[in-house]
């Protein structure tokens, strides 16, 4: 026997679990693990704070650069097949390497760079336990680390791909948006909470 329905009541059937179906469970990407302490950064987020940190060291780079130029051109190194070479090595050693050693301390010290601080994201370790100075080394050589080879012949391009292969991580990784310098220190990058 039916049972009659008052009038206004919505008679249609209420949601059926996937089991109850008799189909499986599909899982839901949904938020992150537990582990990670706040809600992850947004791939733009990171990407304007390299570029809010990078920009005082790639000037630097061009400021080297040029005086390495005219300092090796004025002592005869116009004899070489391209004077440009050398100079831009030497002044990419310098920039690139005070960005990895700024990069290292910076998140050694507070766990993040004048370029999250100003975006409001920082690096947390994923886990339990904090990321050890080394780990925070491997992770500031990977990247920006990468940019000190950018300048060697015959080591540009690996680098290139390594900073390519870097940064594409953080876009593909599920669900923690870690790139490869993420996962060699244990970290992740998380919005700041007020």
């Amino acid at each position: 026997m039916a049972v009659p329905s008052r009038p206004g009541a919505d008679n249609r059937p209420g949601p059926v679990s996937p089991e109850a179906a008799g189909s499986p469970a599909v899982p839901v990407e949904g938020p992150p693990p537990s582990e990670a302490p706040a809600p992850l950064a947004d791939w733009w987020e990171r990407l304007a704070a390299r570029a809010i940190d990078g920009v005082v060291f790639a000037v630097l780079y061009w400021i080297l650069s040029l005086a390495f130029y005219l300092i090796f051109v004025q002592a005869g190194g116009e004899r070489v097949a391209d004077p440009r070479t050398l100079p831009a090595s030497f002044a990419g050693l310098i920039a690139f390497g005070a960005y990895t050693l700024y990069d290292y301390a910076s998140h050694a010290r507070s766990g993040r760079t004048a370029g999250k601080k100003a975006m409001g994201i920082r690096v947390v370790p994923y886990g339990a336990a904090a990321p050890a100075p080394s780990a925070l080394m491997k992770r500031a050589v990977l990247c920006p680390g990468v940019l000190l080879a950018s300048g060697i012949p015959l080591l540009n391009l690996p680098a290139a791909v390594l900073g390519f292969a870097a940064g594409l991580f953080i876009l593909l990784d599920r669900p923690l948006q870690q790139g490869l310098h993420d996962k060699l220190a244990g970290t992740v990058v998380v919005k700041d909470l007020p």
